[in-house]
């Protein structure tokens, strides 16, 4: 079963990766999407909107206990993390493989400029990966569930991550994730539409991850908080006390994600 899980897992998180790099490389000009327009753009609307949404709720109580669920018993907790990685990357895999294209391409870079930005474009996918590796490669690959299922012991989750990029920043998945969106070298109304939509994401619903975090680690997290940029590097004004912690309370394996 932990075998099984695992395959199935890191398959579809290949898959998705593949369809993220490639569908924006072309400026999501060219996929799968048998939409034509103008339902496209709602069909497209329903693709980027699904994955925010499922992925929220997964990280709930509520939703723990339906990733528990969907495994089956009695590995549903165990394989849980396993089981979120799979939902996110096929989610993901939906929204790159079968974007409806508009057909309408507005620059595509040629020359040097397509080599700056295929290097730019490389190195984010390369921050983003750095920084999956910082959080815990086992947790963001969904390793961890299925690996502890074949060794017969409960997961066992990694300490709050401030080390590698964290040092930097306290969200640089996030930022990684963005930085993949406007480094494309092709540039069309679908690229500017999911990277507008997704750079807000990003940049909002790590305050929901936080909060976790604060209530998870309590002093430790605030006292990162205060000396760490949120979301990009930029020097932090001196002489600002963070505010009190709150109580803290047991991890649960959503505050983990």
């Amino acid at each position: 079963m932990a075998l099984v899980w695992g395959a199935a897992c890191h398959g579809v998180f290949a898959l998705a990766g593949a369809a993220m790099v490639l569908a924006m490389w072309f400026g999501m000009s060219r996929s799968l999407g048998p939409v034509p327009p103008p339902w496209s753009w709602v069909a497209n609307a329903v693709l980027i909107a699904q994955f925010p949404l499922a992925h929220s709720l997964l990280l709930t109580a509520r939703g723990q206990r339906l990733l528990a669920r969907l495994a089956p018993a009695p590995y549903g907790a165990t394989l849980a993390t396993t089981t979120y990685a799979a939902v996110a990357a096929a989610q993901l895999l939906l929204l790159f493989a079968f974007w409806s294209p508009s057909g309408v391409i507005w620059w595509r870079a040629e020359g040097w400029a397509l080599v700056a930005l295929t290097a730019a474009y490389a190195a984010s996918w390369a921050f983003l990966a750095k920084a999956s590796f910082d959080a815990g490669a086992a947790v963001q690959s969904g390793l961890l569930g299925w690996w502890a299922l074949v060794r017969g012991v409960k997961p066992v989750f990694p300490d709050m991550p401030t080390r590698g990029l964290f040092r930097l920043v306290r969200q640089p998945i996030y930022l990684g994730f963005a930085l993949t969106l406007w480094t494309v070298p092709t540039w069309t109304p679908d690229q500017l539409a999911l990277a507008s939509l997704f750079t807000a994401y990003c940049a909002l619903a790590p305050l929901h991850k936080e909060r976790r975090f604060a209530r998870r680690y309590g002093a430790r997290f605030a006292e990162y908080r205060a000396r760490t940029p949120y979301w990009l590097p930029l020097p932090r004004r001196r002489g600002v006390s963070p505010p009190p912690p709150p109580a803290a309370r047991s991890p649960t394996p959503a505050s983990r994600a």
